[in-house]
């Protein structure tokens, strides 16, 4: 693994090197102290190896269990899947490795460049027009986000101009009137697709997550992102909160179900927008709530890696108590509970896994166990050195 020493935005963004070679620039946090080996860096490992002989020739990961819906993932059958390659992409950023260098550089390189040649003339990052459009979308942005700042200058050019790109059909598809469940309702928030007629003019937490997180990572390396849509996305989240049961969780749309992914959806996007939302009162309910041994995940849920990956990173943003206590359950959740299998996959439990398949699931399980490396700008903590206020 290469040890990144990394720097504050600004910094980066003010040196001026004239004549010397490009060099990879890292928008991140310096490196977290060193800690000692353990069983999760042996199952990352393997599971990096897993998705490195998994990766297909044209450098996609694709979905193959062959389930036609659900979650944005696209249909299966060997074909790539913008939304799994992505999340196959920051698996292997997570863990430290970069494009270009070392023993997965080449395999990080081929990913990219297939979801760079799959962007839609318009900016879309969809391989067709399906019906959950925004998922593919808001998952391979922010995989341009997180990795813009790691490539060789000759190749970030073409990456940032797409990242660019992909930013305006976000802003364009965030919902700015009411929605079916009344005045204001979805008003902030996204849905499916990025027009909103019929069933998509709604909007809900599990898809405004991933958008919310897109932006702000975009943000955070310098791309347009107006302060007014930041705080209207996270207006949505906290219409979010359970407020019939006062439970502290959130809901998949306002004034629904609570669930456990979607309250680490709500806790993480409330922890990534600004100083105003940090350790806020909805936030630290909402950590409570994951806490509490009656709301854990099972493998058998039918969202399981899902809410691993949110839950896992908004317990380390909160920090303190909240993650050492999570973390543990973590563990047990992905090693002992559902292990990977001998070829390092994770490839059993939830519906989501059995759904989408073994790249997505390992992707998934590898970037929960992987947040408290802080490799990925987005993993920073709200008081390391990046910009944080969602403010102008």
């Amino acid at each position: 693994m290469r040890v990144l020493f990394l720097l504050p935005l600004a910094t980066v963004l003010l040196a001026v090197v004239p004549s010397a070679p490009p060099a990879p620039v890292v928008f991140a946090a310096p490196p977290a102290p060193a800690r000692k080996r353990e069983s999760i860096d042996d199952a990352v490992d393997r599971g990096l190896e897993f998705l490195r002989t998994s990766q297909a020739k044209d450098g996609s990961w694709g979905n193959l269990a062959g389930n036609p819906w659900g979650g944005g993932f696209d249909r299966g059958g060997g074909g790539g899947d913008l939304a799994i390659t992505s999340l196959a992409v920051m698996a292997f950023l997570s863990a430290g490795h970069v494009p270009g260098e070392g023993h997965y550089g080449t395999v990080i390189d081929r990913g990219i460049e297939w979801v760079l040649d799959h962007q839609q003339p318009d900016g879309k990052l969809v391989p067709r027009n399906l019906p959950t459009e925004m998922y593919h979308h808001g998952i391979a942005t922010l995989m341009l986000a997180e990795v813009v700042g790691l490539v060789r200058q000759e190749n970030a050019d073409r990456l940032r101009a797409a990242l660019e790109k992909a930013v305006l059909i976000i802003l364009a598809g965030q919902r700015k009137a009411e929605g079916r469940l009344g005045p204001g309702s979805a008003a902030g928030g996204w849905r499916y697709s990025v027009v909103a007629n019929g069933f998509g003019a709604d909007a809900d937490l599990s898809v405004t997550g991933w958008q919310l997180l897109a932006l702000r990572a975009a943000k955070n390396v310098g791309c347009d992102v107006p302060a007014d849509r930041i705080r209207a996305a996270v207006a949505y989240v906290l219409r979010s909160v359970d407020t019939r049961g006062n439970s502290g969780g959130f809901c998949y749309q306002p004034g629904g179900a609570v669930t456990v992914p979607c309250t680490g959806v709500g806790v993480l996007c409330l922890e990534l927008s600004g100083k105003e939302y940090h350790l806020s009162e909805p936030a630290l309910k909402g950590g409570a709530f994951l806490l509490n041994d009656r709301h854990q995940m099972r493998p058998t849920d039918p969202h399981f890696y899902y809410g691993v990956y949110y839950v896992s990173q908004a317990m380390f943003q909160l920090g303190g108590n909240y993650w050492e206590g999570y973390r543990p359950k973590l563990h047990r959740l992905l090693l002992r509970d559902n292990p990977p299998e001998n070829n390092g996959g994770w490839l059993r439990g939830g519906g989501d896994g059995a759904g989408y398949g073994s790249a997505y699931s390992t992707s998934m399980a590898i970037l929960a166990l992987t947040v408290e490396y802080r490799y990925l700008p987005i993993y920073q903590r709200f008081d390391e050195p990046m910009e944080r206020d969602g403010k102008e």
